[in-house]
């Protein structure tokens, strides 16, 4: 007979609405060579680097049509004729230039899928040169935005025109002609200029550079940002927006708190904001400076849920806490907080901050965010207040996929990357100790600022800083559906096995038990058997009375509960397993 004790709670086989970069990619088992094109850096990407996007819009909101420019600042970095562009229908390109001294001239360009090659001439190593592309037409519009994402063209509850974009994984070129690669972002920044009826205002990344003066019925934005920027983080706003500003007394000085949303919510903002500055105090702590203070930190109002656009996150939350007014623990810690100004506002330090080279790594982005809500709340509520968070969130996880996905064809993994991922990292941090976690985000934050990475990079950086290898347990929760199993076995009165099971080969996790009410300790489990004392005190006379586990798993105690209880609570032996551990404990015998 056989006793199995799972620490997480019931597995939820529902839809759930994840939110920030649950992508719209959607499942794939066969790849095609425009996936290739798409996700990886093909021989006409590899030859020039992008230092600066200027991007130019004007959308009609009646017909639904966008015309616009991208001048392109990029880097010579080896000999090259072909450039590939990417563009996704419906748009077109009308014209591409080489731009020198300010003279223009054509370049010749053909088109394959959302694919546009080049013809350039030769040009030196090492220069930097100006691309312009000139375009039009009428982008994807979102079906379901942020998850099945395009451009927003829609209406606020007054009737007026709100729009926007939404284009994670589906990726920026859905609007804009770019090299639409996660691993190349502008060196030096952007510029977004966005032209608008003077009814409405237009908001971008970054600080306000200019806005012209109203002509024929129009004015233009511009916005710049200085550092870095993801491709798909780039976004316009548009609509009825009014503003506000907060400054915050941040690690590295003043911080600029810019906030955009629609005039009759000005009030709900100026409220429900104020919780920016608890997030960026906690955040601060645990993570290490805002990684952005040249270009400021703002939340605007969004027409879709939210997503983590670099220096002017997306916020769709309706000013209240929770996920929608849902707390996605069960646990009721969620309902403490918004869960979009938190969340989404994590992805400043994992994601924008530090990106992934490729889409399968996107573990980086959203395990750590999602985990920064369990810091979050511990930052707030105490250290078992998040760690009933986090545990809480293990209803969520599907165990349908690796987490880590195919490379090369712009090809995620599991969704797990969120609630199995955070449990991943919480249990980590139980192995390095607050201080040695605080330590290792400040250290992950600082070392690869402003940088895009790879899982090796990552997983290495961890180990090294932990000072042990953790290369078997990144493989067992990012590149396995596998939930390891703690067998353990009573061998006498005075001795018990254990082992690791369903597990990689050399999976040596360690975890804290306790044994006989003992104080916890540290074991480290192998796949041979190891043994473990267990203490005088717990002998007992009759030693029919088999050893029992308590897994304390779900965070709320279930004392009512036939597998957790033993039959003779006066005279058990107790073998708890430390319920912030993410596994299986299996009684053998």
């Amino acid at each position: 007979m056989s006793r199995v004790f799972l620490l997480v709670i019931g597995i939820s086989l529902s839809s759930l609405p994840f939110c920030s970069a649950q992508l719209a990619v959607g499942e794939k088992s066969v790849f095609t060579h425009a996936d290739t094109l798409r996700g990886s850096i093909t021989p006409e990407r590899a030859w020039w680097d992008v230092l600066f996007y200027h991007i130019h819009v004007t959308p009609d909101f009646n017909t639904q049509i966008i015309r616009g420019t991208n001048q392109m600042t990029v880097k010579i970095v080896k000999p090259g004729r072909k450039m590939q562009i990417d563009l996704q229908d419906p748009l077109v390109i009308d014209t591409v230039y080489l731009v020198k001294s300010g003279k223009k001239k054509k370049l010749a360009f053909r088109k394959n899928g959302n694919a546009w090659y080049v013809s350039c001439p030769s040009l030196p190593v090492n220069s930097a040169q100006i691309v312009e592309i000139v375009y039009h037409g009428k982008p994807r519009a979102a079906v379901r935005p942020p998850w099945d994402g395009g451009w927003i063209w829609t209406k606020d509850k007054l009737g007026r025109p709100w729009m926007s974009v939404a284009c994670q994984g589906l990726g920026a070129s859905v609007w804009y002609p770019c090299k639409d690669h996660q691993s190349d972002e502008p060196d030096s920044g952007a510029m977004l200029s966005i032209t608008v009826p003077d009814t409405l205002m237009a908001v971008g990344n970054g600080r306000l550079l200019t806005s012209t003066e109203p002509q024929n019925g129009k004015i233009t934005y511009t916005w710049k940002v200085v550092n870095p920027i993801n491709n798909y983080d780039i976004i316009p706003y548009i609509g009825k927006y009014q503003h506000f500003h907060v400054d915050y007394a941040g690690e590295k000085g003043n911080l600029d708190c810019d906030y955009w949303v629609l005039d009759y919510d000005l009030d709900k903002a100026k409220e429900q904001f104020k919780q920016a500055d608890t997030m960026l105090h906690c955040f601060e702590y645990w993570m290490g400076p805002y990684p952005f203070y040249e270009d400021g930190y703002k939340l605007v109002e969004a027409p879709h849920l939210g997503m983590e656009h670099q220096s002017a996150v997306a916020y769709g939350n309706h000013f209240s806490n929770g996920y929608l007014g849902k707390d996605l623990s069960g646990t009721g810690w969620g309902l403490k907080w918004d869960f979009i100004v938190v969340h989404e506002s994590g992805h400043e330090w994992f994601g924008n901050n530090i990106t992934t080279n490729d889409l399968a790594d996107m573990w980086v982005h959203e395990s750590f965010t999602n985990y920064s809500e369990t810091l979050y709340t511990t930052c707030q509520y105490g250290v078992e207040a998040g760690n009933d968070y986090v545990i809480g969130t293990r209803k969520n996880i599907r165990n349908d996929k690796p987490i880590i996905g195919t490379y090369g064809v712009n090809n995620e993994g599991s969704g797990d990357m969120y609630y199995k991922g955070g449990n991943m990292l919480h249990m980590i941090r139980r192995m390095l100790g607050d201080a040695g976690y605080r330590g290792l985000l400040h250290e992950l934050n600082a070392t690869f600022y402003h940088k895009t990475v790879t899982t090796q990079q990552i997983e290495s950086f961890i180990s090294q800083y932990a000072k042990k290898d953790l290369s078997k347990i990144f493989d067992q929760y990012l590149r396995t559906t596998k939930i390891p199993v703690l067998e353990y076995k009573e061998n006498s009165s005075t001795l018990l096995s254990y082992r690791w099971t369903n597990c990689v080969k050399g999976f040596d996790m360690q975890i804290q038990v306790s044994v006989g009410g003992q104080p916890q300790q540290w074991i480290q489990p192998t796949e041979e058997w190891k043994t473990l004392n267990i203490p005088a005190s717990q002998h007992k006379a009759d030693d029919s009375t088999s050893l029992h586990v308590v897994s304390d798993s779900a965070g709320t105690r279930s004392p009512a509960d036939s597998t957790n209880t033993a039959p003779n609570p006066g005279m058990e032996r107790i073998f708890q397993v430390d319920r912030n551990f993410y596994i299986t404990v299996k009684k053998i015998g």
